[in-house]
């Protein structure tokens, strides 16, 4: 069997420099955002005292950051894998980078010195009626950070889709689509190419909406004569945050695709129809699934709310199908030879897999009714990010480090594993649990049955923080100690 660390000869001490930052940044930006997590367990749980104003504070900085940091992770590894295949701009992906942490500056200061406490969302006009809670300082600061890293993203993307058309000849062509109405030749691109073209697409849509919405919400907060359709705007911000958030899943599983089979020895058939069909199907189905968000807003048009209620069943299962066939093809009986990378990304592909069924019990309208509102949500989509999205950014950290670092697996590997997988069920459970019994979200207090679940999150909180502590400190530890070189970058 290959050996699964042989540094790629397509990628460079200069391209690895720019993944390296987007990583390491995410990994420290995780770790902060996660010790906010376990400060808001902690306070509903009755353990810690937070004045509720510093808990929606914290509130909006651990939402936005875990939705920042997913797409900063999800980009890196998107970027390192494309990259092997299409000639990538290294000055677009360090002005993406250098734009999002000047947005998180800007983001800190509306939450931590404006007083900005309004959710990560920014559901108009909210920002624009803080009762007293936030300056409008604040507010313009979160938005105009929120602003810029949107357009650092969007200029990452429209690199890639300009490399992706110089290299296959149109967008078509990069999702597959002669092989997948046509003869299959089996010479479809691969499946880098093919999910960072359907990311491309869902995202830069989504991108301008958010844009768009944001530059209006601006100039509402500074000329309030100057409105928006509260509506219009509702459904904007929801499918530019749907898009966005989805969209993180979709890069970073290009980890999974690429990586396992090096350690199975084993081809990731990408270029079946079954594989292209799925992504085409899910790059529609990304862009019209939102309105399962705005269910309860009667004033919608109904084809929307039957469209996003059939959509929501349906929008990730082709590729999680796929995918999730695809990783117990190549393990099963490969011989693997496990360790913290192999396993990670194996979690993640569990995380992703396992996610999916809350999400549409909560997708049913009967249910949503009276559970979208409860702790069932922040379940779900916490199952995809922290079992799914983040097994699969942190796998391919340890991978890296190992591969361009000093090398060698460490005693810690088997317990870190083990208690980020086990405590991240056990988070994710407790939120779920206390979803069932009625527990809202968002809420800084908790009635006395609703504590209990709060408390034992707060425990799996920390068993996942400590996982991860470890994870990170290695990431950085194996590339400050050493580091091996591989040849000069040259595109496939």
């Amino acid at each position: 069997m290959s050996n699964p660390y042989q540094p790629d000869t397509a990628v460079g001490r200069p391209e690895r420099q720019v993944v390296l930052a987007y990583m390491g940044t995410a990994g420290v930006l995780l770790l902060l955002m996660m010790a906010f997590g376990l400060i808001m367990r902690l306070a509903q749980g009755d353990i810690l005292g937070v004045a509720p104003d510093w808990f929606y504070r914290i509130l909006t900085l651990h939402g936005t950051g875990m939705v920042g940091l997913a797409g900063l992770a999800g980009a890196g590894i998107m970027w390192y894998f494309l990259r092997q295949h299409v000639s990538l701009s290294l000055p677009v992906a360090w002005t993406n980078l250098v734009l999002f942490l000047i947005g998180v500056v800007l983001i800190l200061g509306g939450i931590l010195l404006g007083g900005y406490a309004g959710g990560w969302t920014f559901l108009y006009p909210l920002p624009a009626r803080p009762m007293g809670m936030w300056s409008v300082t604040g507010a313009a600061s979160f938005l105009t950070g929120l602003l810029l890293i949107g357009v650092g993203f969007l200029l990452l993307h429209l690199d890639t889709a300009r490399g992706i058309v110089a290299r296959y000849g149109g967008l078509g062509k990069g999702l597959g689509w002669p092989q997948l109405f046509g003869p299959n030749d089996g010479n479809a691109p691969p499946a880098p190419v093919v999910a960072s073209t359907m990311v491309l697409i869902v995202n830069i849509l989504g991108l301008v909406s958010g844009a768009a919405i944001l530059v209006m919400t601006l100039i509402n907060l500074f000329f309030p004569a100057f409105e928006v359709d509260p509506l219009l705007a509702k459904n904007m911000i929801y499918f530019f945050g749907h898009v966005f958030i989805n969209a993180t899943i979709y890069m970073a599983v290009i980890a999974v695709y690429a990586l396992l089979p090096r350690y199975t020895g084993r081809p990731w058939k990408s270029s079946t129809k079954a594989f292209l069909g799925a992504w085409t199907a899910s790059t529609i189905m990304v862009v019209i699934v939102y309105p399962h968000h705005i269910l309860m807003d009667f004033a919608q048009p109904q084809w929307m709310h039957v469209m996003g209620q059939i959509i929501s069943y349906t929008s990730g299962l082709p590729v999680l199908a796929v995918t999730a066939y695809g990783a117990i093809t190549i393990l099963y009986r490969s011989g693997i030879r496990w360790d913290l990378a192999s396993g990670l990304l194996t979690l993640s592909v569990f995380g992703w897999a396992a996610g999916t069924i809350p999400a549409m019990v909560d997708a049913t309208i009967v249910v949503n009714e009276v559970m979208h509102n409860t702790l069932w949500v922040p379940g779900h989509f916490h199952f995809y990010l922290l079992l799914g999205v983040m097994a699969m950014a942190l796998g391919f950290m340890v991978w890296m480090a190992r591969t361009y670092g000093t090398g060698g697996g460490s005693a810690l590997d088997a317990p870190a594993f083990w208690l980020y997988a086990l405590g991240g069920v056990g988070f994710v459970g407790m939120f779920l649990m206390g979803g069932r019994e009625g527990a809202p979200r968002r809420f800084a207090e908790y009635l006395p049955e609703w504590v209990p679940y709060a408390q034992w999150g707060a425990l799996f909180a920390a068993l996942v923080l400590m996982a991860t502590t470890v994870l990170v400190v290695r990431f950085f530890g194996q590339f400050l100690a050493g580091r091996r070189e591989a040849p000069d970058a040259r595109v496939a």
